[in-house]
């Protein structure tokens, strides 16, 4: 505060000589504009004091002496500066690694969504439908045992004995039975469609064994037949069969023959 009182000391002398013995022609007015300069000057010094203190305790001066910068008061209000400046970069700090926590979950979550898409797996699958195979291999397998006219029919009789419940194997043995497919279908066959030796109408020529439109009607017809009036009323293996489909005793040792070369295929 030097220059406040440097201020003031020169109002002092200023009001002496106004009163000493050099000043006595200077008139009352004059006095009384020195007194009140004198006292504007002190009141100006104070406020500037207080402004000085009220401003100390924030971030910045507007009036600095030298007697502040030696006193070390600067270097506080930096000091201050600093601090506040260094807790707002560790909040930042501690924003950051928040931040960067959430994006490293939230990638890490992308990338076990795109592993999981990846596993799934977008190839259809046949269920197992019978014996531990699924329809097409069951057809496949009965197809290596139907030649002639009845070639390539193994995937109507494996789903439409499975539909009705029959053992498809049984029923592909008795048509090799009773049609030679194994080798060259019968002239039943090849003629009236007719696969089981299935006796109505209508007639197939003329005679007792029924005629089919076509070769699929054939088949159904044969297998409706196996089901309506053998598998409904209990007699589900070859041996019950026999006695009721043919008069032959070795019919039935026949038909499983076939049955054991259908498996092996």
């Amino acid at each position: 505060m030097s220059n406040l009182t440097k201020k003031l000391e020169f109002a002092i002398i200023l009001l002496f000589l106004f009163e000493g013995g050099t000043m006595k022609k200077v008139s009352k007015l004059s006095l009384t504009l020195a007194s009140i300069g004198v006292f504007m000057i002190g009141l100006a010094g104070v406020l500037q004091y207080k402004a000085f203190q009220i401003e100390e305790n924030t971030v910045a001066y507007e009036t600095v002496t030298m007697n502040d910068l030696s006193a070390g008061k600067i270097e506080k209000v930096n000091n201050n500066n600093e601090e506040s400046t260094a807790g707002k970069s560790d909040n930042n700090s501690e924003v950051e690694e928040d931040t960067e926590k959430a994006e490293k979950i939230v990638i890490e979550d992308e990338l076990q969504d795109v592993k999981t898409y990846e596993e799934v797996n977008t190839i259809p699958v046949d269920p197992i439908v019978y014996d531990g195979l699924t329809m097409n291999q069951l057809a496949e397998k009965l197809n290596r045992s139907l030649n002639s006219t009845i070639s390539g029919k193994g995937y109507l009789i494996a789903s439409y004995s499975l539909q009705l419940g029959i053992d498809p194997y049984m029923a592909t043995a008795i048509i090799l039975h009773e049609t030679g497919c194994n080798g060259t279908c019968s002239a039943l066959v090849r003629e009236c469609n007719n696969v089981g030796g299935q006796k109505g109408g209508p007639s197939c020529g003329g005679g007792a064994y029924k005629a089919y439109a076509t070769l699929d009607e054939g088949i159904m017809g044969y297998l409706d037949n196996l089901y309506r009036n053998y598998y409904a009323v209990g007699l589900t293996t070859v041996e019950t069969i026999g006695p009721k489909y043919a008069a032959s005793t070795t019919w039935a040792s026949k038909v499983n023959n076939y049955i054991a070369l259908i498996k092996s295929r």
